[in-house]
């Protein structure tokens, strides 16, 4: 006698409460983060919700709640590539051991993935949209459709992008992808707040009718469309954008399998990569061409912080990002200066404060070789010279930008030149933060950047560095505004004196706070290997 099948659903959906409710436990913190989560979210569901139902019988209803819908599916597409530790039932990977059937398990991980607060924001969200829309009697039935159809879509989506990059999720490329999230936020707020400028600067909503006719025939925002179309009696249209929805589903239902039943029987390619012999590395190429002694490996060093260590690469792509965004975006809204071009090399100038910080504990190693002041200033100077390896060009890059779009390429020089001297200041005070204010950066999460107990350090060392960088570049800033306002024809001098200035800062700088280096090596170890 055979014994019935047992159904994989149920004990998926029981192991995901039990995973909520055990993660809960013993952490009043975590407890008090999780619910603070829910009601935020409840609350802004709520409003939101709300405010889309008041825009039923609106003339631009459809498209606002077509490309909410849009927008929505994307969100859910990358979320686990940014926020891969989000939820510990992402990685499939952990059952290959066990005995499962594709089909069912894909059936138990989607019930599953539908227990949440992103489901929960999700469906309010999408019954919001569907009320907005919904006319009539055949607007109703449909919206009873659509809306558990967009939520299934949203999810269905993530999880089947969630299993086609797990092994990047796992890796070292997905963490700094987690990192990194943090700049996709920032720069994608400024770009929906110089779209949202523009759009109600040049004709509103009727602006994005085109746009929205396209996307209401990509699911699953064709959910909603579907609505949208019964509701104005186009049934005809309904049916199709409908037939659409349910394909695109069963179409990314079957990816998600296909993808599955590879993953789980495909070895793994890290033990695969860990059998074959390694190349030489460090040797040639690019590194070739850095200087030889200490100089050239404490650059290579700094350098491979940055494309290495998830934390440093995040702060530098963040930099680069913001400092080219500012000055551009103030471009092209109308309001901008070349002068703005600065505002890079202020974020890259940041970028030398806690040099030791970014070592850890492993500052051992590099206070092993410092005996003199020499020896530290040397240390300081090859981290400096790696640091304006990238932002020197980066400074020149974002200036000439800048003055291309505001179509002032007599300010060109001058701008470049108070750049130069402003990022010399830096590097000058960034040496003497180094050495005087160290502060551990915890390796662990992802926001996280200054060790309990140090945050006064950390902010005394940032901002009162940059309040003396200031002061230190007043001479070159006083000048650029005498010039700029009586003797606009000999702005080009501000460029080889802006550049001797920072020169000369940056020298200053690291005989400064060499001799303190070299002094109070115990000190600074024990600083940054506190996280």
């Amino acid at each position: 006698m055979s014994t019935p099948a047992t159904s994989l659903t149920p004990i998926f959906v029981r192991i995901k409460l039990s995973l909520l409710k055990n993660g809960l436990k013993g952490s009043s913190k975590r407890k008090a983060a999780y619910f603070t989560s829910l009601a935020f979210a409840l609350a802004v569901a709520f409003f939101i919700t709300l405010g889309l139902a008041m825009l039923h019988g609106n003339a631009h209803a459809g498209t606002v709640v077509v490309l909410l819908a849009a927008l929505l599916a994307l969100s859910w597409a990358v979320m686990p590539l940014f926020f891969p530790s989000g939820d510990e039932t992402l990685d499939p990977s952990r059952l290959v051991m066990l005995p499962l059937r594709p089909r069912p398990l894909v059936r138990a991980l989607l019930a599953s993935s539908l227990i949440g607060i992103g489901p929960l924001f999700t469906l309010c969200l999408a019954i919001g949209s569907v009320l907005a829309v919904a006319r009539g009697a055949a607007g109703i039935a449909a919206a009873v459709i659509a809306a558990p159809l967009l939520l299934l879509g949203c999810v269905t989506l993530a999880r089947a992008v969630a299993t086609a990059n797990v092994r990047l999720l796992s890796s070292r490329k997905g963490r700094d992808l987690a990192v990194l999230s943090g700049l996709l936020i920032a720069v994608g707020a400024q770009l929906v707040n110089f779209g949202s400028q523009h759009l109600f600067q040049s004709g509103g909503l009727a602006r994005l009718e085109p746009v929205e006719a396209v996307v209401r025939w990509l699911p699953p925002a064709t959910a909603v469309g579907m609505v949208d179309s019964a509701g104005k009696g186009s049934y005809g249209v309904a049916a199709a954008q409908l037939a659409v929805t349910l394909a695109a589903l069963a179409l990314l239902l079957w990816f998600w399998e296909r993808t599955l039943t590879k993953l789980m029987v495909t070895p793994d390619g890290s033990t695969i990569a860990a059998a074959k012999p390694q190349k030489g590395r460090g040797t040639g190429g690019f590194w070739s061409l850095l200087p030889g002694g200490r100089t050239g490996a404490a650059m290579q060093r700094t350098l491979r912080y940055v494309v290495r260590d998830p934390k440093t690469k995040a702060a530098w792509v963040s930099a680069l990002a913001i400092g080219m965004i500012v000055p551009v975006f103030n471009a092209l809204q109308g309001t901008g200066s070349v002068y703005l071009a600065c505002f890079g090399s202020g974020m890259l100038g940041v970028q030398m404060y806690n040099q030791f910080g970014q070592d850890t504990s492993a500052f051992w190693m590099v206070a092993q070789t410092i005996s003199t002041p020499r020896d530290a200033y040397v240390e300081l100077r090859a981290r400096a010279y790696a640091l304006a390896l990238v932002t020197v060009p980066y400074t020149v890059l974002v200036t000439a930008v800048t003055a291309a779009l505001v179509g002032n390429w007599p300010g060109f020089p001058a701008a470049l030149g108070l750049g130069l001297a402003l990022l010399g200041s830096m590097l000058c005070t960034g040496a003497l933060a180094s050495a005087r204010f160290p502060y551990s950066i915890p390796t662990d999460g992802a926001f996280k950047n200054v060790a309990p107990g140090q945050g006064g350090l950390a902010w005394a060392g940032i901002f009162g560095g940059m309040f003396t960088s200031a002061v230190i570049c007043s001479p070159v800033i006083v000048l650029t505004v005498y010039l700029v306002a009586d003797h606009s024809s000999i702005t080009w001098i501000l460029l080889p004196l802006g550049t001797a200035w920072g020169t000369l800062a940056t020298w200053s700088g690291l005989r400064l706070a060499s001799p303190r280096v070299s002094r109070t090596l115990p000190e600074i170890l024990l600083a940054v290997s506190k996280g």
